[in-house]
Formats: C-alpha cells, structure tokens, sequence
C-alpha cells in the first residue's frame, strides 16, 4: 500500500488520496473494535468537519473535527447516505462539498453497516493494526503542530486526549521490524489499542490503554516472548533475537518523549532471556541515567573491558548470562530457574565469571559493580539505536 500511494502521488495526487480514504477505512474495519463513536471521531478527523451517524437500532454519535463528541441534533448537513429505512451517515462541512466526501461517505456507510447485525463488538485484547509510517512519523516529529499531531492520532484511531506509550522493538536484519512488532504485540494481547509500523531498523508501536489504566505492558511482552507462538512470517530463531524497549506513559501529543524513553530502555535490552530481552524505561528508574554517557566512555572501563575478555573465552557468553541473572535475582536457585539450567551449572559459570573478573559475587559490593559492568557493556555495544 505504501508503494502504491508513493507512486500514485507522483502520477495522480486525487487518485492518491482517493487510495488512503480506502485504506484508512479498512483499517478500521480490521481493527475489531469498532464502535459508533471511534467511527465518528475517526471520519471527522478524516473529512475536517463534523461527522455523525444515526443507526436503525438507535444507537448513533457525533463528532467535530477534533474528536470531541457533540451533543443534540446536526446543524448544516452538506452530504449524507442513508443506511435502509431509518439509519444514516452524514458530513456536516461549511460551504460546498469536498472533492473526496462522497467516496468517505460511501466507505463510512459500509463501516456502519457492519455495526448494524448485533451489539457493538468489543474485545479484550484488539489485535495490533499495521499503521502507516508517515503518519507515526508525524506523530513523533518535533517540527510538527499541536493540531496536525492530534489529526495523525485520529486518523490512526487513536484518541489525542488520551495517554499512551511507545515501544520499540528491533530484532533480526532477516525480518521485517514492521512485521516482527506485529507479530509480537498481536501474541501479547495487550488490552489497548495498538498501532504499529515499521520505521527505518524499529518496529514502532503506539499502545493506548483504556482510560484509567495506567500499566506497564513490559510483563505481557516478556510472556509473549517467552511462548513460542510468534505469529506467521517470524521464524522462532529470528523472534528469540528481538529486543524490546517499553517507553512511560505520556499525553499522546508528547508521544516523542516517550519514544525517546523506549529508545534508552531498547539499550538495555538483551536478546535471549524474555526477563533481559524487554526493558522497561520507568523499571529503570535512575539507571536510565547511564545512557546519558558517551558510549565510548563506558566501553573504556576496565569492568567492560574485562566483560569482553569474558566473552571472548569459550562458553564466555554463557557465563556473562548467568552472571547477568545472578545480579538480577541475588540466588543462584532463581537464577537457574530463569534459565532453564540445574543449579550446579550456573554455579560452574558463574566460578568461570569470578575468575575472570577477579570479583567475588557473595559479596554485596562486587556484585553491585558487577551489575553496573553489565550495563555499561550493553550500553555501548548498543549505541546506535
């Protein structure tokens, strides 16, 4: 779809946004969780002018042009299609008609027939919808006004006066970021709205949770990563190797800031382990501040650099998991468990760590070093996210 609309906006700009009217339709159909109202709100932000709809059930809404709902009756109707004997769509534009109202009525009249056979349709856990990157795009740019923020947020579906947060997500060169995101927030049925795309290596994701909620969804995606269902079109081994970085909740005009926030958490993250492979910026707390370091700063301590040697000796890599997970859960039995390993083992890997390292794990101080080594590693082996 994306190269079609690059290539229509080059022959034919009309047939172009005829295309995204289309497409921005299906994707609320797709979406399943439907209603009256996000019908409302997403056509209004679609056409620049109120929208509303009445069906035969009696069930109906109306919104302006900025999501807000209106109440009592439409004032001027300026185009309008009617839904059998007693339901109707309308536009409500000052002055003449546009250019595309007829095709965006058509195709919201097709969307409020599909509410029409029974109760409005909710789920639990809506699956993700691929978004379109330019309008994420606009979403997080800086350049952009308050006003056009909020017009991208309602044409993806999503609602500018709610809260929501980011997440990044980047795994395998071999797969697309765009299809793995899907993949993976589709398997953790997250209870939000979920919009995704692929944006340059990440797979980017906007989560907006009901209002009133206000939870992570850090241990959903650890749970996902750890079933080994991923979806269709992401190999097992190419999940395994996807990193995720979980951003804080913020106003969804400041979207950026969070996005910023997955970013920092993505460094921290490690492919392999569910429990290391998602990072959660506001689980960081003031950790978060060690990214503010020049990476090449960290990769200069003597700690790091002693990590490296460590790895590079055989089974170094092994070793460096379980020391990882050691200074995570402060018992060797805990450890192992996450690892899937018989305690005996871990313990032989973590001997390997402490003669490498020259630090005695027991001791409260060195494993807080310990720790601290790990993150300066991972930092900056990850600076170019």
């Amino acid at each position: 779809m994306k190269g079609l609309l690059l290539r229509l906006s080059a022959l034919d700009a009309d047939a172009a946004t005829a295309v995204r009217v289309i497409a921005h339709f299906e994707a609320l159909l797709g979406g399943g969780a439907l209603d009256a109202t996000s019908l409302a709100r997403s056509t209004a932000g679609l056409a620049e002018c109120a929208a509303g709809l009445e069906l035969p059930d009696g069930r109906g809404a109306r919104c302006g042009p900025d999501g807000t709902a209106l109440p009592g009756e439409p004032g001027a109707v300026s185009q309008r299609a009617e839904l059998g004997p007693s339901g109707r769509v309308w536009l409500e534009r000052p002055g003449r008609p546009g250019p595309f109202d007829e095709l965006i009525l058509e195709w919201m009249a097709i969307a409020a027939r599909t509410l029409c056979g029974g109760p409005v349709r909710t789920l639990v856990s809506p699956a993700p919808d691929a978004a379109d990157p330019a309008l994420v795009e606009l979403v997080l740019s800086a350049h952009e006004s308050d006003h056009d923020r909020a017009r991208a947020l309602r044409l993806l579906g999503l609602a500018p006066e709610l809260p929501l947060r980011m997440v990044a997500v980047r795994g395998d060169p071999s797969v697309d970021p765009g299809l793995g995101a899907v993949a993976l927030l589709g398997h953790a049925g997250l209870d939000a709205v979920v919009r995704v795309a692929g944006t340059g290596p990440w797979g980017t994701a906007l989560v907006q949770p009901p209002a009133g909620a206000a939870g992570s969804p850090a241990a959903a995606l650890r749970a996902a990563m750890a079933d080994p269902l991923r979806g269709p079109g992401v190999p097992r081994e190419a999940a395994r190797r996807l990193r995720v970085g979980v951003g804080g909740l913020v106003p969804a005009p400041a979207a950026r800031d969070s996005w910023a926030q997955a970013c920092t958490a993505l460094r921290f993250a490690v492919a392999g382990t569910p429990r290391e492979a998602v990072a959660d910026h506001d689980a960081l707390g003031p950790v978060a501040l060690l990214a503010d370091i020049p990476a090449e700063r960290l990769g200069a301590l003597p700690e790091a650099r002693r990590l490296e040697a460590l790895a590079a000796q055989r089974n170094g890599r092994l070793a460096i998991a379980a020391l990882a997970a050691f200074c995570r859960t402060g018992s060797l039995r805990r450890a192992a468990a996450e690892l899937h390993l018989h305690h005996s083992s871990v313990a032989a890997r973590l001997a390997q760590a402490e003669a490498v390292l020259g630090w005695r794990l027991r001791d409260p101080e060195h494993r807080f070093r310990a720790q601290l080594a790990l993150y300066a590693r991972r930092l900056s082996e990850a600076a170019d996210v």
